[in-house]
């Protein structure tokens, strides 16, 4: 019974795309500047499978025998967010960019007041965590939910949870959410809780995504039209809105989103894991902290044996990224770049490097092949180039 399991390594990206300078991304490269931050990067566990011989990729040993195969992949959609790399590792191509703003009409903002109840602050592009820092003062004292946005398109509420209850902050998201249509969709209506103890603001783990459907069939559906499950860990059942999903589990953290990956792994099911392991991008990405970047890919490297010893036989691991964001940037936002993407499992080749694809849709086509449902119109397979003999019990 086969399996994929595959695991997001949230904005990992590897160095900038031909077309980055269109995005204001030009040089940009994630890992490099995790890299030129920690020149002692401790990542043993992905240098054995080969990361460090991925197309691109400087300042990690390469080996001479990786356990795994690889391959450097392009980004075809237009865009650099969440929702257009998600979808395109899922077989979606993205012609025109989710629509994205400075701050929203005065128009808009009005009637979103009115249908909430209550004025609102900001509504101009920050950092997540700056903007409670300026604003959570008000907050507190008015009762007013934030606003922000980024280069990103999403419209983001930020409330304090004593001034504001979760239910009542999802409340007003959905409200949000049906109200951004036509000329004003974006990709995603994001909740934002925190908390606030002596002037020092924390955001939750309650965190949780309103996004559009997926404009196609992708390869979640395949999977699950074949009487196969889908399960998603962390936001990754949000980003999809649910499409093609049979089981969508929350997750705190990395260290809980890898905990709850190797608990699903060790059930018996056919279809695929599919994981989001959100802290790289947020915690680190956007707060433009390649320190703390650093540690946290150690605290993955850390943990792979344990994923990798949840695998069964006929299972398939692919790590991939979902676009980069570059913690030695200007501004906070994402940035235009190649993903790495490892293929692991004893139904694989170790040791190929494939190069470098045009599409994270490459990922889509080769899981379609390995679970033998019908393939994205997007992609290419490689599964012809990785497939192993089956070894013997």
């Amino acid at each position: 019974m086969r399996r994929v399991i595959l695991i997001v390594l949230d904005s990992l990206g590897i160095g900038a795309l031909p077309d980055a300078a269109a995005y204001g991304d030009e040089g940009t490269n994630t890992l490099g500047s995790i890299i030129k931050a920690n020149p002692n990067l401790k990542v043993p566990h992905l240098r054995r499978m080969g990361f460090g011989c991925i197309d691109g990729i400087s300042g990690i040993q390469r080996m001479t025998a990786p356990t795994a195969s690889f391959i450097r992949l392009a980004e075809a959609s237009k865009g650099k967010d969440t929702i257009t790399g998600h979808w395109e590792i899922a077989g979606l191509y993205t012609e025109t960019p989710f629509k994205t703003f400075e701050r929203f009409p005065d128009g808009f903002m009005k009637a979103f007041e009115e249908a909430i109840g209550t004025e609102t602050l900001g509504n101009y592009p920050a950092s997540g965590t700056e903007i409670l820092k300026a604003l959570g003062p008000k907050h507190k004292e008015t009762g007013k939910p934030i606003i922000y946005t980024s280069a990103d398109s999403v419209f983001q509420v930020a409330a304090n949870t004593d001034v504001i209850p979760l239910e009542r902050l999802y409340e007003i998201c959905e409200i949000a959410r049906e109200m951004l249509t036509g000329d004003l969709q974006v990709g995603r209506v994001i909740a934002r809780p925190f908390t606030e103890k002596d002037g020092v603001y924390t955001r939750t783990s309650d965190r949780k995504d309103y996004a559009v459907s997926p404009s196609g069939r992708t390869v979640l559906d395949h999977i699950h039209d074949i009487g196969q499950k889908v399960y998603a860990i962390g936001k990754i059942g949000d980003i999809f809105n649910g499409q093609g999903v049979d089981v969508s589990v929350h997750t705190d953290n990395n260290q809980d989103g890898i905990t709850k990956t190797v608990e699903a792994a060790k059930q018996d099911f056919g279809g695929l894991i599919f994981t989001n392991l959100v802290d790289f991008d947020s915690q680190y990405g956007h707060r433009r902290d390649p320190l703390g970047y650093g540690k946290c890919l150690e605290e993955f490297d850390e943990r792979l044996p344990d994923l990798i010893l949840s695998m069964k036989k006929e299972d398939l691991m692919i790590l991939c990224a979902d676009h980069g964001n570059d913690p030695g940037h200007s501004g906070w936002d994402h940035t235009r770049e190649y993903i790495p993407t490892i293929f692991y499992g004893k139904l694989i080749k170790p040791g190929l490097n494939l190069g470098t694809g045009e599409s994270f849709s490459d990922i889509a086509a080769t899981i379609a092949d390995y679970l033998q449902v019908e393939p994205p119109k997007l992609g290419k397979s490689w599964y012809r180039e990785l497939s192993a003999a089956v070894p013997e019990e």
